[in-house]
């Protein structure tokens, strides 16, 4: 028996169309699952870049929607339901971050950063537990976090508190619906060898001499990695598992930077 097989699993992501997001529905549908991708790209530019990542057509659908509101992401859940049926695993994932100094951090950065990283997580969290409800099924909840969850890293305040309340809203959604079947855990990346951290890796010496110092393996982290913990999490072997962070960070968060 493969445990990895996600085969005849519906699995929802947000943020599916960023440099992580891409590479986690590439590796759940290679496993068997039918994705239902969520952003905010027109569906043809969704459709290419997936194309082009080597995304098979059949095992993904693709879904254009703000996921901060709750009217488009009931239709969204609607328009799932109706086609394929309700999604068995709704992953939390889209999210930003803005780095700036704490003292001079614009008040209109912080709230974008908690609007879509926090506030779409409750909102997509929240409305696929009433529809599992409604159906009387069991479910399952992932949120996105990060290691800094734990360990603030330099210039990223508002995104820090915003994996915080994350990891806090996951334990709160697995503490009270466990009596219904629905489950909810978290997979918490380090510092991810994608967009601005890789520019910053290759381009800012500085830069790479702090994070190389607060990466106990030395590397930055690959998404398939990330990918890696999500499939784990969405198959058979996880299914005794709620209110739990998967830490997969290289032991960015086993001591404090100096």
């Amino acid at each position: 028996m493969n445990l990895l097989d996600l085969t005849g699993k519906r699995i929802l992501i947000t943020g599916a169309l960023g440099a992580i997001g891409r590479i986690v529905v590439k590796c759940l549908t290679e496993h068997g699952a039918l994705v239902f991708a969520n952003d905010l790209l027109p569906p043809r530019e969704a459709g290419r870049m997936l194309t082009d990542l080597g995304v098979a057509a059949s095992a993904v659908v693709y879904y254009e929607c703000d996921c901060r509101e709750p009217e488009a992401v009931l239709d969204m859940l609607q328009a799932c339901e109706r086609a394929y049926g309700l999604p068995h695993v709704v992953c939390c994932h889209a999210g930003l971050v803005r780095p700036g100094p704490i003292n001079s951090y614009s008040l209109r950065d912080f709230d974008d950063t908690l609007d879509l990283n926090l506030r779409s997580s409750f909102v997509v969290s929240q409305a696929a537990v009433q529809a599992w409800r409604r159906k009387g099924l069991p479910g399952h909840l992932i949120f996105t976090t990060s290691w800094v969850q734990d360990v603030p890293w330099p210039e990223i305040a508002a995104y820090t508190v915003s994996k915080s309340g994350m990891r806090t809203l996951m334990r709160g959604m697995a503490r009270e619906m466990a009596p219904e079947g629905i489950r909810a855990n978290a997979v918490a990346p380090g510092i991810v060898g994608v967009g601005m951290a890789r520019k910053q890796w290759d381009e800012d010496p500085s830069y790479r001499h702090r994070a190389g110092k607060a990466i106990p393996l030395g590397e930055l982290q690959t998404p398939e990695s990330v990918a890696h913990a999500f499939l784990y999490l969405c198959s058979d072997m996880a299914s005794y598992m709620t209110g739990s962070v998967l830490l997969v960070d290289g032991g960015c968060s086993l001591y404090p930077m100096d």
